[in-house]
């Protein structure tokens, strides 16, 4: 009786096995997963399947980035260029302004030319020439030309030139512009040419 019990435990410890356990048939056939268990086949193609989807997710993304990168460089080459052509009209037209306010005063000129050949009254020629002289300077002081006031200033070496030294008629003009040569200019506080002077020493 002892011997029975033991053989039915036996038999009935070996139906048990555990659920990732594999059994094997009979002269070597491959082993067949048994109550569920995933075999290597699967594992690698859901390995491979989320590596490829991975691999299309990131040269989509560089494909955007790529394309993102060539217009941006696109526009920046466009804007460059137009940056370049604007800044070559702007230099070749940069006195346009000024050239037509001084056309009418060469219109005026050519008048006062022919008037000098048709006559004798000296008088209204040097008024005429007055006059023209007048408007332009008006014309250019429009413009913010601003002649500079030298003699009897200190020199002053951002301002002036000196083109030699005299002795100074007074102690107190020392250092300072005695005679004025050639008047120098502002344009818009800024000098665009030096005042020629002589200085006292």
């Amino acid at each position: 009786m002892e011997n029975k019990d033991i053989l039915d435990e036996e038999a009935s410890t070996n139906t048990q096995q555990p659920d990732n356990l594999t059994t094997a048939t009979a002269a070597g056939e491959e082993a067949v997963p048994v109550n569920g268990g995933e075999s290597e086949e699967t594992t690698e193609s859901n390995s491979a399947e989320g590596f490829v989807a991975e691999t299309e997710r990131i040269g989509s993304e560089l494909a955007e980035l790529k394309d993102k990168y060539l217009r941006l460089y696109a526009d920046f080459e466009n804007f460059r260029r137009r940056t370049a052509r604007e800044k070559l009209d702007l230099i070749s037209n940069a006195n346009e302004g000024l050239l037509q306010a001084l056309i009418p005063v060469v219109d005026d000129f050519e008048r006062a030319m022919q008037s000098i050949e048709t006559t004798d009254d000296i008088a209204a020629v040097k008024e005429g020439i007055s006059l023209i002289y007048n408007k332009l300077f008006k014309t250019l002081e429009n413009k913010g030309l601003k002649p500079m006031s030298s003699k009897g200033e200190t020199f002053n070496a951002d301002l002036h030139e000196s083109v030699t030294q005299f002795p100074a008629p007074s102690d107190d003009l020392k250092g300072k512009v005695i005679d004025e040569i050639e008047k120098g200019y502002y344009l818009n506080d800024k000098v665009i040419r030096f005042a020629k002077v002589i200085v006292g020493a």
